[in-house]
């Protein structure tokens, strides 16, 4: 089978176990941001932060290493018994210290009244952990449907539960507060609502995940331990670096934005421009699912692809039509946000504007991982974390520098400086090491239409929204249209030479 139709077969499944549960999830923020409010979605908001940032070190790496040895050994039962012991016993140890110093990381976090919720945190980390190793194995076994059905099966728990306690008893303690349905509800709870159900979640897919460790011999081998660790630790440093990339702009705001002059609750007035920061973060879901999809398909492809003698030829092709169909995303919420943004409550559509800055940084995300196929393939990955951390620390210095100015909107470009910052670095060592003649021109090209339809459509506002609504539908067609012509065009040339 041609290669690249077999990653876009890949990316479709795997779509399913990727796209319909974040989807899913997703649907949740319309429910959070219209029954909470803005401060309540700001803890919500940062604490997934939080879960993100730990939850990547909790897997330090192992994953990837797991591909990696499993290919490199040829026994990839005896690399999947090592992974999962070393990650289940770092996994308990962190749950223990979180438990153990509870006291002074609420007051470091400044949730005194919420140690519960950063208890119930600590373990869905320690548990998506434990389960992401077994998901990789599936990966590995090219097991995709069996992938897809636990991880929709797990989501569909979660969303149920949030709809139980989130909306229909909120709902019912209302109009009959001693209804037998509400024997678990305590009215007081509600955000921690949202930690349980995903607990929970957490919880029934390990459950699910179990019968293949019934097959499984527990085989811990020090050895090779040894030598995935050493491959993983560069992959860790540039896993946090990742993650303080994407998270740390929630996880610093509270402490870089100042409430204005006279504002009676500057707290709330804080965490609730994180709500509104977040929940627009949220409309940038189509790109993050993309490239969420396309990474657990690409991954395991990239490494198998090596082997073959055309592997950097192929390299090349999945850049520019992940960069073709990634600016197609960018393209149809951008032009589209007048439906999108019902997405999210009315009361956060004072953020709209900083969405399409968002799209932007998560696509050059998605690069940005096509590119580190270098380092990964060459065992490189110290070069991987040099890039990560200098990113991490372009993060850090536009956030300080930006956020007490421009609240969210610093945040944003943050974001986005970060992530053009570690494409540019990534490629032109990726070039050094591991040339591949990626097809720059037509990139480029493709980059610079999207961007000026949408700047057609961002500067030429058309005050009348079904007039405006056809007129960015036709702006979309140009794109695909033009790409198609130009892409036959390109094969019909190489084939005559």
């Amino acid at each position: 089978m041609n290669p690249l139709k077999k990653l876009a077969g890949q990316t479709a499944i795997y779509g399913l176990g990727t796209l319909v549960p974040r989807l899913l999830n997703y649907f949740l923020v319309p429910l959070y941001t219209r029954l909470f409010l803005e401060d309540e979605y700001g803890v919500i908001t940062e604490l997934s932060s939080y879960i993100a940032f730990f939850f990547v070190i909790m897997l330090y790496g192992m994953e990837t290493a797991f591909f990696r040895y499993a290919v490199k050994t040829g026994d990839p039962k005896k690399v999947f018994s090592t992974s999962l012991i070393s990650v289940i016993s770092t996994s308990l140890l962190f749950v223990i210290a979180v438990v153990i110093f509870i006291e002074p990381i609420a007051d470091i976090l400044k949730y005194p009244n919420h140690k519960h919720l950063i208890i119930y945190s600590a373990i869905i980390v320690a548990i998506d952990a434990f389960t992401s190793i077994q998901f990789a194995y599936l990966r590995q076994q090219n097991r995709p449907f069996l992938f897809s059905a636990i991880r929709i099966i797990s989501v569909v728990i979660n969303v149920g539960l949030n709809l139980y306690f989130i909306w229909f008893c909120d709902s019912l303690y209302k109009s009959n507060p001693d209804s037998p349905f509400l024997i678990f509800y305590d009215p007081q709870f509600r955000i921690g609502y949202v930690f349980v159900a995903t607990l929970a979640s957490s919880i029934i897919t390990a459950l699910l995940l179990s019968p293949q460790l019934l097959k499984l011999k527990f085989v811990l081998d020090f050895n090779l331990l040894k030598q995935m660790l050493k491959y993983a630790f560069p992959l860790l440093i540039v896993g946090v670096a990742g993650m303080i990339n994407e998270v740390w702009d929630k996880i610093l705001f509270k402490y870089l934005v100042t409430a204005p002059p006279g504002t009676p609750d500057t707290e709330s007035y804080i965490m609730g421009q994180l709500g509104i920061y977040g929940a627009n973060y949220k409309l940038a879901v189509l790109m993050t699912l993309f490239v969420q999809m396309f990474r657990f398909a690409a991954e395991p492809f990239f490494f198998n692809q090596s082997k073959e003698g055309n592997a950097k030829q192929v390299y090349a092709d999945v850049m520019k039509y992940f960069i073709i169909f990634a600016l197609l995303i960018f393209l149809g919420v951008t032009l589209y946000i007048d439906i999108f943004k019902y997405f999210i409550g009315p009361k956060l559509w004072e953020g709209l504007y900083i969405v399409p800055i968002i799209l932007m940084a998560n696509l050059l995300m998605g690069i940005f991982f096509n590119l580190s196929i270098w380092y990964k393939l060459q065992d490189l990955t110290k070069y991987g974390a040099i890039i990560a951390i200098s990113g991490a620390v372009i993060t850090i210095l536009m956030n300080v520098l930006l956020v007490p100015a421009y609240g969210y909107l610093g945040a944003a470009w943050g974001h986005l400086s970060c992530y053009l910052f570690m494409v540019l670095l990534s490629y032109f060592q990726g070039q050094k090491h591991f040339p591949i003649s990626y097809d720059l021109k037509n990139i480029s090209i493709y980059f610079l239409l999207a961007l000026t339809l949408f700047g057609i459509s961002y500067f030429f506002k058309i005050e009348n929204l079904v007039l405006r609504l056809l007129v960015n539908s036709l702006l979309i067609i140009v794109f695909p249209g033009f790409v198609f012509i130009n892409e036959k065009y390109h094969l019909t040339r190489i084939a005559k030479h």
